[in-house]
C-alpha cells in the first residue's frame, strides 16, 4: 500500500538528506493501517512539486509522546545536535492535542528513502 503525507520544509529536507529516519505522527485511523513494507510519499508543504518516497521499516507505537521520547533516538526523529537537549514531548502538542494523543496513541514510523523525486505526483 502507498500513503501520502505532507511535511513542512525542514523535516522534508531532513528526510531527503537521510538525517531524519523516524517520522512522528498521531496513531489515528490512517496511521493504524500502515504496515511494514508499505510506501509513503512525502510532499513538501512549501513546494508541492517536491516529493520523496520512503519504505516503512518499522512502526514504534506508544501511548504518548512522553513514552516515545524516552524510547527512540530523537536525532533520528528530526532533532539536531543543537536542539536535542531541549527536546520535550510537549513539542508535539503544536500538531496534536493532548486529548487526541490520549485517544489514538502515537507512532514513530521508521523509514528508508526509496527515491528522491522533484516532480509532483497527483492522485496518491
Amino acid at each position: 500500500m502507498k500513503y501520502n503525507m505532507k511535511l513542512n520544509p525542514s523535516p522534508f529536507e531532513m528526510i531527503k538528506s537521510g538525517e531524519k529516519t523516524i517520522e512522528l505522527r498521531l496513531n489515528d485511523e490512517k496511521r493504524q493501517r500502515i504496515k511494514i513494507g508499505d510506501e509513503i510519499e512525502f510532499e513538501n508543504t512549501g513546494d508541492s512539486t517536491q516529493v520523496i518516497n520512503a519504505r516503512v521499516l518499522n512502526l514504534h507505537r506508544f501511548c504518548s509522546f512522553d513514552e516515545l521520547y524516552k524510547s527512540l533516538s530523537l536525532l533520528k526523529c528530526g532533532y539536531t545536535s543543537d536542539d536535542v537537549c531541549t527536546a520535550h514531548p510537549s513539542d508535539m502538542e503544536r500538531y496534536y492535542s493532548v486529548e487526541r494523543q490520549k485517544k489514538y496513541g502515537v507512532v514513530g514510523i521508521e523509514i528508508e528513502l526509496i527515491t528522491n523525486m522533484t516532480g509532483g505526483q497527483n492522485g496518491i
